[in-house]
């Protein structure tokens, strides 16, 4: 009887899937460490896949183009701060004033862990947004908005709590928080401490309570 195997093909190997969601996600973080320390324009894409070790090829696989890698990049750090918002933010087991000290003194120890040569993702392209996609800056304004919601939620808590002067309007509250946020992210980075981030604390909360 004769055989019906085929004998293995000479030449190249068959092709497999090339999706691989772990090496997505560390150029995804590769790129979040460029971004943070250098900025969008400044960040070349071989500087992140060399920290990868992954081809240039492998890079348009995964990701469109540099525009699409950033947005993906920009999504990712929104999902990780928002984690972290809501986990300061709703700790129902503090005052809410005091959850902002405790969001300000995470925050804090993440610049030092980096010895402050990483600031806001989205804080330092905001910075730079004339230069960066038109896609970009929805996309920010966006994100920022998703903060400020939290925020506000916080200081509507707090208010409610006797703890802030009820003149005030919170989602305003909101809104001046992380504008004044950044500026003091970008002076702690700047001098290389966090003094900046504790007086900045300090004026915001003596603001707030005003009129109590």
């Amino acid at each position: 009887m004769t055989s019906t195997a085929q004998k293995p093909r000479r030449g190249r190997p068959p092709k497999v899937a090339r999706d691989n969601p772990d090496t997505k996600a560390a150029l995804i973080r590769s790129g979040l460490e460029q971004l943070t320390e250098t900025g969008f324009a400044a960040s070349g894409i071989d500087q992140i896949l060399k920290k990868v070790g992954v081809p240039k090829g492998s890079f348009y696989h995964y990701f469109a183009s540099k525009e699409a890698f950033g947005q993906a990049v920009m999504d990712s750090y929104a999902t990780y701060f928002a984690r972290k918002l809501d986990l300061y933010l709703l700790d129902e087991t503090h005052p809410p004033l005091t959850r902002i000290a405790h969001f300000v003194d995470d925050a804090k120890q993440g610049m030092l862990r980096y010895q402050f040569k990483r600031g806001c993702l989205v804080g330092n392209l905001g910075q730079e947004v004339d230069l960066l996609p038109v896609s970009y800056r929805q996309q920010l304004i966006d994100i920022f908005s998703q903060w400020q919601s939290k925020l506000a939620m916080c200081l509507t808590a707090a208010q409610a709590q006797g703890e802030i002067a009820q003149h005030h309007n919170c989602e305003q509250l909101a809104e001046d928080f992380w504008v004044g946020w950044e500026g003091a992210v970008s002076r702690a980075r700047l001098v290389e401490n966090a003094k900046p981030l504790d007086n900045y604390l300090a004026f915001f909360i003596a603001r707030v309570s005003s009129g109590i």
